[in-house]
């Protein structure tokens, strides 16, 4: 697995949660009563979360 800095995860998680809040489809399953952000803390984790993270070299 590649490892993130807390920069890189904070951009993911906000990213993907902002994606979900405007309508996008969560793709692991969700539990009631959870909020946009454990639903993209729950994909990064899965490792389903449809985002790229480019380093320059």
């Amino acid at each position: 697995m590649v490892s993130f800095s807390k920069y890189e995860l904070a951009r993911l998680i906000g990213a993907r949660a902002l994606q979900l809040s405007y309508g996008a489809p969560p793709l692991v399953e969700v539990k009631p009563g959870s909020t946009a952000i454990d639903v993209a803390k729950a994909e990064l984790e899965m490792g389903v979360i449809p985002l790229v993270v480019l380093r320059q070299a």
